[in-house]
C-alpha cells in the first residue's frame, strides 16, 4: 500500500494526491449531472454506513421537525430494492398519477411529499430484482421527472454502503449536504467512518452526524438501558470534526408510529437541534 501511495503522490497530474482521488478512478466513477430545477431549494440526503441503523426513521422525522416548522418537505426514497418510506407515511401503492409537470408525488395528513418506488405496486412486498445502474437510474428519475412542486427541502433516503445509488445521488444532484446516522456499535461507527470517507473524497459538505437507539427508557421505572452500548456520539463529532446533531433513544413508539404509518405525527424533541442547526446555515 506504501508503494501504491507513494507511486501516486509523485502523479505531477494530481500534485502528489492520493491515488483515491486520480483521474482514472474519477472517470471510472463519475456520473452525469442530474437535470437542475429551481422548484427545490435545499437537497439533503441521509445515509449510513450499514443497514439496520433507523436511517428511514430518521429521514421521516427530520422530515416532520422540518415540515411542522412550516416548511415544504419532500423526500425521496432512495432505497430502491428495500424501500420502507411509503408504509412510515402511510401511503399506499399501485394509485401514480402524471401531470403536465411529471409524476405527482402523493402528500402525507402533514403535506409531506414523497416518492418511492413502492408507491407503483399494489402489494409492497413487491421484489425489485435491479443491478446497479437501473437502481441509480431510478433515483435520478425521481429527482428529474416528479412534479415535486416548491418545496424548501427535499430529504433523499439512501440505501445503506458506499454503492451505485449513494455514489449517483453524491456525484448528480446538487446536494446541500449529508445527514449520517449511525447507532452506538463499534462495528456500526467503524463503517459509517467509510461514508464520512466517501462523502470527503466527493467533496460533499456534511451537515452533521445523528446516533440513533443509543439509549432505551423503561416505561414502569425510568431506568436508562443502553442495549448497544453506552452513546459514543460525541466521540465520533470530535474523530470526525462534523457536530453531533442529535442523540435519538430506542423508541418503542417510533416502531409502533411507523408500523401504522403515522410516523410524522411523533414529536422528536431531539431534533429542535437539527432544525435550529438547519436554519442557522440558511439551509
Amino acid at each position: 500500500m506504501e508503494t501504491e501511495r507513494s507511486t501516486c503522490g509523485s502523479c505531477p497530474e494530481k500534485g502528489g494526491q492520493c491515488h483515491e482521488s486520480h483521474p482514472d478512478q474519477q472517470e471510472r466513477t463519475q456520473a452525469p449531472k442530474a437535470v437542475p430545477r429551481d422548484d427545490v431549494k435545499s437537497v439533503i440526503a441521509v445515509m449510513s454506513g450499514k443497514g439496520g441503523v433507523g436511517k428511514s426513521t430518521v429521514t421521516v422525522l427530520l422530515a416532520s421537525t422540518m415540515a411542522k416548522k412550516g416548511f415544504q418537505v419532500g423526500v425521496l426514497d432512495g432505497d430502491i430494492t428495500g424501500p420502507s418510506i411509503p408504509r412510515l407515511l402511510g401511503l399506499k401503492g399501485g394509485r401514480m398519477r402524471t401531470g403536465p409537470n411529471g409524476l405527482i408525488a402523493p402528500e402525507t395528513e402533514l403535506g409531506i411529499k414523497a416518492m418511492s418506488l413502492n408507491l407503483f405496486f399494489d402489494q409492497e412486498d413487491e421484489a425489485v430484482i435491479w443491478r446497479g445502474p437501473l437502481l441509480a437510474g431510478a433515483v435520478k428519475q425521481f429527482w428529474e421527472e416528479v412534479d415535486w412542486g416548491e418545496l424548501d427541502y427535499l430529504f433523499i433516503d439512501l440505501p445503506p454502503g458506499t454503492g451505485d445509488v449513494p455514489l449517483t445521488v453524491l456525484q448528480s444532484l446538487p446536494l446541500k449536504g449529508v445527514v449520517i446516522v449511525f447507532s452506538p456499535q463499534e462495528l456500526a461507527i467503524m463503517v459509517v467512518k467509510k461514508a464520512v470517507r466517501m462523502t470527503r473524497l466527493l467533496n460533499v459538505p456534511i451537515i452533521g452526524l445523528v446516533e440513533n437507539m443509543a439509549y432505551l427508557e423503561c416505561p414502569s421505572c425510568g431506568e436508562i438501558v443502553y442495549p448497544f452500548g453506552k452513546p459514543q456520539g460525541q466521540r465520533v463529532s470530535e474523530e470526525t470534526g462534523f457536530p453531533l446533531l442529535a442523540t435519538l433513544p430506542l423508541e418503542p413508539l417510533y416502531t409502533k408510529f411507523g408500523d401504522q404509518g403515522k410516523l410524522e405525527m411523533l414529536e422528536a424533541e431531539e431534533l429542535a437541534k437539527f432544525a435550529s442547526y438547519l436554519e442557522s446555515l440558511s439551509l
